[in-house]
C-alpha cells in the first residue's frame, strides 16, 4: 500500500510534502509531484502537509483520481520520454533532484486554473 498524488497537484507542485516526508520519496516531474510506491513507509505525513489537498492513501482514492495510482508507480516503472530507463528506486528524491518529465497521463493534460505563487 502507498499514498498517492492526484490530479489537484498537477501545475501547482507545492512540495509542502516533500519537507514532511520521512523517506524521501517524493519525486519531482515538470507539472506534478510523484510517490514512489516501493520507497513510501505508508507514514502519512505527507496527506497532512499537502496544502492542496492532492495526496490520497491508495485505498481513498476517489473514482475520478483512481487513473492516479497507476500513474504514480508508471512514474518509476516505466521509460519516461526522454529517458533510456526507468527511473526505478533510486533512494531518495533529494540527491536525484528534479526529473523534469512526466507520465503521458500528466502531460496531455491540459494546463490548470489554478497556479501557486
Amino acid at each position: 500500500m502507498t499514498y498517492v498524488i492526484g490530479s489537484a497537484c498537477r501545475d501547482i507542485v507545492d512540495k509542502s510534502c516533500v519537507q514532511e516526508c520521512p523517506a524521501d520519496c517524493i519525486y519531482e516531474g515538470a507539472r506534478a509531484m510523484y510517490i514512489n510506491p516501493n520507497e513510501c513507509v505508508d507514514c502519512g505525513a505527507c496527506r497532512l502537509a499537502c496544502r492542496v489537498d492532492a495526496i490520497y492513501y491508495e485505498t481513498d482514492l476517489p473514482d475520478e483520481e483512481f487513473a492516479h495510482l497507476e500513474d504514480n508507480a508508471a512514474f518509476f516503472s516505466a521509460v519516461l520520454p526522454g529517458r533510456d530507463a526507468p527511473i526505478g528506486d533510486p533512494g531518495g528524491a533529494a540527491a536525484l533532484g528534479r526529473i523534469g518529465i512526466d507520465t503521458p497521463l500528466v502531460a496531455a493534460q491540459p494546463p490548470s486554473l489554478t497556479t501557486h505563487p
